[in-house]
Formats: structure tokens, sequence, C-alpha cells
């Protein structure tokens, strides 16, 4: 049970004393950044998705 205690107590000392945490700033310039490159990521993909999709129609008339 000490080890345990030992354990939780090193735990907490270095979550508080020894970790930088990010400034609140920080984390909204970073969350908007990741918004940013997702929504620019999803709009490749679904280009992409999309000529393939007309080409794959384009294939498939062809051969009907």
């Amino acid at each position: 049970m000490k080890k345990i205690l030992a354990y939780i107590q090193e735990a907490y000392n270095e979550l508080v004393h020894k970790v930088s945490w990010p400034s609140q700033k920080d984390l909204v310039n970073n969350t908007l950044l990741v918004m940013v490159v997702f929504i620019i990521a999803s709009l490749v993909v679904f280009a992409i998705d999309s000529v393939f999709n007309k080409i794959m129609q384009l294939v498939y008339g062809l051969m009907a």
C-alpha cells in the first residue's frame, strides 16, 4: 500500500512541479491550426474521391 501511495504522490508532484503546461493562448492557436489542417485535408480527400468516382462512372459507362 505504501508503494501505491508513494507512486501517486510522485506522479502528482511531477505533474504539478515538473511538467510545463502550455498557456491558454497556445492551446487556442494549436486547436485552430489543427482544425484548419483537418478541414483542408478533408477537402482534398473529398476532391480525390469525387474525381475517382467520376473516372469509375466513365469506365463502367464504357463497359455497359
